[in-house]
Order: structure tokens, then sequence, then C-alpha cells
């Protein structure tokens, strides 16, 4: 064999591994550091090192430990007060986070159960600790407090809410069930009226049936509408107390009433909670609306995707997302399934429906509601 062939045939093999790679399928091309993923083990230091409060935080046989392990794909060992965790970067510094924040539980807490963990799982709270920069606040100081209880907002949606509260006279809160739209409202209330900013507290809800025909119902004005008032009732229990609830109705302080008996009102140094608001009509809004008075701070909740009004009435929470836009001195936080505080499965039942067309009907179509 020649010289010359022996220098030609390393280049046609070059030639045929370069075809061969243009050739090739493009996940096959991509360099393998593009698909690795950064692993990272860290210890983190839990302080002060009590025993009591660290078997409260792991719980029994360390379930806890595992829910989290499990939820964020991590491995965690702990020693004493001190945690290794090992997994994907971002997860690593999450999992670390939320130690971290169920330890200072403990502190107030003999038991951290099972459905606190979850909350703290919650992947809109996840998700906003995997985005916060290393260092940064997590927002632990906005706290509701009241006599009873302090409630703590859970992820960045409901932390938003809470302070957008507190800083506008009107504020829309817009989202699924189970994303503590009413809960916040009147926990907020409680602490305003505790602090006294307000005098009272007003809450109201739309008495729409929600899909069943009732018939008649026996007793008084406030039997008649106790059921439908009821998911506020017990967020004023939880905050309250049952005795100082019943005590502050007695004496007019907390009144709950039906929209319809808002009319001709004017609503001066008050909080105010219109609860189920996507049941008002245009009208019904805007009377609302127009009842807020001096010193008064007002909170709108519903939620767009189940309105029960009959067929050709459009929704009043969906016309004043248009209307209201823009308007200084009112704020708008709108909810998603990642904000559901409920059992796991509320969140994926909210993302299959989200994913169907709404058929039933009388309820026209969703660009109809939103062009309204």
């Amino acid at each position: 064999m020649s010289d010359e062939q022996s220098r030609a045939e390393p280049r046609e093999d070059k030639r045929a591994a370069s075809q061969a790679e243009r050739e090739a399928p493009q996940e096959q091309r991509v360099a393998p550091q593009e698909k690795k993923v950064v692993q990272l083990t860290t210890t983190i230091g839990l302080e002060p090192n009590d025993a009591h409060r660290l078997v409260v935080l792991c719980g029994p046989f360390d379930q806890n430990l595992k829910h989290l392990e499990t939820r964020l794909g991590v491995h965690i060992r702990g020693r004493g007060n001190r945690f290794q965790i090992s997994g994907p970067d971002q997860r690593v510094r999450a999992a670390g986070a939320l130690l971290s924040q169920l330890y200072r539980e403990t502190l107030e807490r003999k038991v951290i159960e099972p459905d606190l963990v979850h909350l703290f799982l919650q992947e809109a709270g996840v998700e906003a600790l995997l985005a916060q920069p290393e260092g940064e606040p997590d927002n632990e100081g906005v706290v509701i407090r009241t006599r009873r209880r302090t409630v703590k907002p859970r992820g960045r949606n409901q932390t938003n809410y809470t302070l957008a509260i507190r800083e506008h006279d009107l504020t829309f809160g817009i989202g699924p069930a189970g994303t503590g739209k009413t809960y916040l409202a009147v926990a907020c209330a409680v602490e305003f009226l505790e602090s006294d900013r307000v005098a009272r507290i007003l809450l109201v809800r739309p008495a729409v049936e929600a899909g069943e025909k009732l018939g008649f119902l026996p007793g008084d004005l406030a039997q008649k509408i106790d059921p439908y008032l009821r998911p506020l009732y017990d967020a004023l229990f939880e905050t309250m107390g049952v005795e100082r609830v019943n005590k502050a109705i007695e004496r007019n302080i907390i009144e709950v009433a039906p929209l319809a008996y808002m009319r001709g009102r004017t609503l001066n140094n008050a909080f105010i909670i219109l609860d189920e608001s996507q049941n008002t009509t245009i009208a019904q809004m805007k009377m609302f609306l127009t009842r807020i008075g001096f010193g008064s701070t007002a909170v709108v909740t519903g939620d767009i995707t189940q309105i029960d009004l009959p067929p050709g009435q459009k929704s009043g929470l969906v016309n004043v997302r248009n209307v209201l836009r823009g308007v200084p001195g009112i704020s708008f936080t709108h909810f998603g399934s990642r904000d559901v505080v409920r059992h796991p499965l509320v969140q994926s039942i909210v993302d299959a429906y989200a994913r169907q067309p709404d058929t039933s009907p009388g309820r026209g179509k969703q660009a109809d509601l939103d062009a309204g």
C-alpha cells in the first residue's frame, strides 16, 4: 500500500464519521453535560438543639422526613440537629428551607400533623422557594395575628393577597376552591377588628342554590340563610371562638347577611367581605361595591369556574375584572390550582376540570363571560 493510499483512508474515515454524526438523531447529538442534573449534598444545622422539638419535626418513625423525601425527590439523613440532604441542587435547597420552616413551627406546636406538612409542600410554595435567590427573605414575617390564633399565609399568592388586603381599600381574590381566599379574608377581618382598625365586620354572600332546588326552608330568616353562610361562620369560629362570635353577633359587631339586604346601605368603618361573588349579577356587584363607606375595607372572593347563576345571566365577578382593571386603590389576586391547600387530590381535580370544556346548559362560552 502506498503512502498516498494510507493517508487517504483516514481522511475517508473522518468524513464517514462526520457524515454519520450529522445524520444521527438530534437527541443523540446532545452533549452529555447538557443533560446532566447538578447533584448536591449539603448539611444544615437546626438551632437551638432541642431534642424534643427535633422529635416533633421528624414525626413518628420519621414520617415527616419521608414525606419530604418522596415529594421533593431528595434523600434526608438526620443525626441530632444536623441533617444531610442529597439530590438535585434546587430541590436540596427547597428541602433545607422547608425543614427550617417546619422546625420553627415546633416552637408552638407539640405535634407536626401530616396536613401541616402537606401545606408546606404545596407546589406553589415550593416553586416560590426554588425561584427565590439565596439569602432573600421568604416573607416569614407576614402573619395574621388574632387573639385566638396566628394565621400564616402559604405560598407567594396567599402572601401577596394578605398584603393587598392590608394595603388596599378593595381587594379581589379570584381562584378555585380550597385556595384560602375566604379564610384569609375572615382572618384579616378579625385582625382589623381586634386592633380597632374597624368597628364591625360584615360578611355577605348571595343566596344562590348550587345547582339544586331546595324548595321551602323552615325557620326564621337567620335559619333560612345560615346554610349559605356556613363557610364564613366556620372561619369566624376558628379565629375568634364560638362564644365570642355569638356575642359579637348579638351586639351587631359582626353581621352576616344575604347580598339582597345590602341595598340602600352605606357601610362606614367596617370590614366587608363578599363571598362566592361569582354568583352575583352585574347589577348586584355594582350595588355592593357602591356600599363602601369611609374607613372601610372590602374583600371580594369568588371562583369563576363555579358559576350557579340562571341561564343567560352574566357573572358580576367576571365583568368587574374588566371594568375595574387598573383603577387605583383596587387590587386583584388570582389563585391557581397550585395554591390549593386542601387534600392533594383537590389540586388534581381542579386541573382535570380545567382541561375539559364546560358544556353544562345555560353557562354560555367562557369567551362570552370574559367579554362581559
